[in-house]
């Protein structure tokens, strides 16, 4: 994978049998250290493996930055017109909309640097693949700092959902998220559609939330959330909701990407050193710290039950308030 006609106003990069036309190559992108365009393409040649695997066949939204990252972000749902025969996609559909996208569906590591080209920057992929868009085979656990909660929390939270993972018997593999937060993905059986996955996932941070109450929210409306609390967003698992994926860069001035860790690393790891300049050393030491995640399958039943049970228990108390209002 080498640059080959880096004097002229566009550079070509080999990537795999493709060659792969960057124009603007030294455009800054990023304003704090100012990387360019060609910096951010050569990351993501760097990760490769690791972030093909994050979005192996599954539909994908572009966050797109024309500018740079303090200029427009677009949001890239379909495939644009002109984009070379070689690129795959699958179809998704919108039925509040009436409406279908054929979006970008990543199965080699050139589709991703022809995505860099149309200036995306981060990779937001469905957690289904395209086999069978409608079942998700992964389970997404967002951890979101409020506003005047400190990493130190984060991590303790961490800690809690690591527990309670373990105790399910399913091998969660998280990562930073590239912002403030961490995430932690589950390998799942696709059994399930969006909303019991949803249902399942609000299961799982309510019984974070038992055990850690004073540091974990699951209020649903950001208004009502503890502003020094970690809210467990189970709304992540809904359908056509994205976040970035494993070695995903983010479109912030510093380059952060969303990077695999090990639980190990919880502890210690600070976000904002995992960067387009920092990662690519790590990734040729490390390798993809995802790498199993496909070999480590979980099923839902458990949470299921725990779902059921919440909602039981909610409907209980609900009937108890009903009564307690009537005149006796």
């Amino acid at each position: 994978m080498a640059a080959k006609g880096s004097t002229s106003p566009a550079v070509e990069l080999e990537v795999g049998d493709r060659l792969v036309r960057i124009s603007n190559p030294d455009r800054v992108y990023f304003p704090a250290r100012g990387e360019t365009k060609l910096d951010l393409a050569n990351y993501y040649l760097s990760v490769g493996e690791g972030i093909v695997r994050a979005l192996r066949e599954r539909p994908c939204m572009m966050h797109r930055f024309p500018e740079g990252v303090s200029g427009e972000k677009v949001h890239q749902k379909r495939l644009p017109h002109g984009a070379p025969p070689w690129l795959e996609t699958v179809r998704v559909t919108f039925p509040r909309y009436d409406r279908h996208a054929d979006e970008l569906c990543v199965t080699e590591l050139a589709s991703v640097i022809w995505a860099v080209q149309m200036s995306t920057v981060e990779f937001h992929p469905w957690n289904s693949r395209r086999s069978d868009t409608e079942r998700p085979d992964e389970w997404r656990i967002d951890l979101d700092p409020m506003p005047e909660c400190g990493f130190d929390t984060v991590r303790l939270v961490a800690d809690v959902a690591h527990e309670v993972l373990d105790e399910l018997g399913a091998v969660g593999w998280p990562k930073t998220s590239g912002g403030s937060g961490l995430h932690i993905y589950v390998r799942i059986e696709p059994r399930w559609g969006f909303a019991d996955v949803r249902r399942a996932a609000l299961a799982f941070a309510r019984e974070v939330e038992r055990r850690a109450p004073r540091d974990v929210t699951t209020m649903w409306w950001r208004k009502d959330r503890d502003r020094k609390a970690v809210f467990v967003d189970y709304n992540q698992n809904s359908r056509d909701h994205t976040i970035a994926s494993a070695y995903s860069v983010r479109g912030v001035p510093e380059a952060t990407v969303s990077t695999p860790i090990t639980w190990d690393e919880v502890k210690s790891v600070m976000p904002q050193d995992c960067t387009i300049a920092t990662v690519p050393g790590r990734f040729a030491a490390l390798g993809d710290l995802h790498e199993g995640i496909d070999d480590a399958v979980f099923a839902l039943d458990t949470l299921l039950e725990w779902a059921e049970r919440d909602e039981r228990d909610e409907r209980d108390e609900g009937e108890e308030r009903d009564e307690g209002t009537v005149p006796t």
